[in-house]
């Protein structure tokens, strides 16, 4: 129920109201789901009595619209809102002019790239966020370590690098600290390939010094000591934390 859960982030947002305005933070609400109706018009009522800039979405904003928008690399302006009325707005047909209409949204469309959908407004920019940002964190040659005996997710990602036509798979080795090192099989296409698993990070990271990614599937009750760990190489570059539930004291 979207109503249920966002009474907590109302009270939350009530509670902090005066933080989150000295510290100018912005918020961006996109909600789906049952009763979502009733838990949107929650945070719109809490933005009129708070007055926190807060832009909420329903499930006519697709579901990572949000994220271009808040990075100021999409037009506001291009999403409304929704309560908005331009969400109710709908080209109205007249029947025999449908062909005629089409041809001339097609033609329209190849004027200027937004019409008929938001693809025209995303196009990839680069922010002034990103300025001084050198690292390039994935590309076709990026390799990770994964944290952990995950053996259908690894599976699962060299499944898909195989299809993407990568030359080696993505995952360079595996650890897991409560066995000795060992190999894994698994299927690289039609070919079978062993992966190899360390006991120790300082192992994992010796002999694969080219990753630069780690996937932490450990769990939450040591997802912090694993990652503060990790921080000390500095050829990783990503932490990618699978966990949910890590007190908030640690993910600060």
């Amino acid at each position: 129920d979207v109503a249920a859960t966002f009474t907590g982030l109302v009270q939350a947002l009530e509670q902090f109201q005066d933080d989150l305005k000295a510290h100018k933070v912005d918020i961006w609400v996109r909600r789906a789901g049952p009763n979502y109706q009733e838990g949107l018009n929650m945070m719109r009522q809490t933005a009129e009595s708070t007055g926190l800039p807060i832009r909420i979405y329903g499930p006519e904003t697709h579901i990572t619209a949000v994220v271009p928008l808040a990075l100021g690399l999409a037009k506001y302006e291009d999403f409304p809102e929704y309560d908005d009325e331009a969400h109710h707005v709908r080209p109205k047909k007249v029947k025999g002019v449908a062909a005629a209409t089409a041809a001339g949204a097609e033609k329209e469309s190849d004027d200027d790239p937004s019409v008929g959908d938001h693809r025209g407004t995303l196009l990839p920019q680069k922010g002034d966020h990103e300025a001084d940002h050198s690292v390039e964190n994935f590309t076709a040659m990026t390799r990770c370590v994964v944290y952990g005996l995950q053996h259908r997710a690894v599976q699962g990602m060299l499944d898909f690098d195989k299809m993407c036509k990568r030359a080696e798979p993505s995952v360079a080795c595996m650890i897991f600290p409560f066995s000795a090192s060992h190999f894994i099989k698994f299927y690289w296409g039609t070919e079978e390939i062993l992966i190899p698993v360390y006991q120790t990070m300082k192992e994992a990271f010796e002999k694969n010094p080219e990753a630069s990614v780690m996937v932490n599937f450990a769990s939450f009750r040591s997802v912090y000591e694993s990652t503060m760990e990790v921080l000390e190489y500095d050829n990783i570059k990503t932490i990618a934390i699978i966990a949910e539930g890590v007190p908030e004291q640690q993910t600060r």
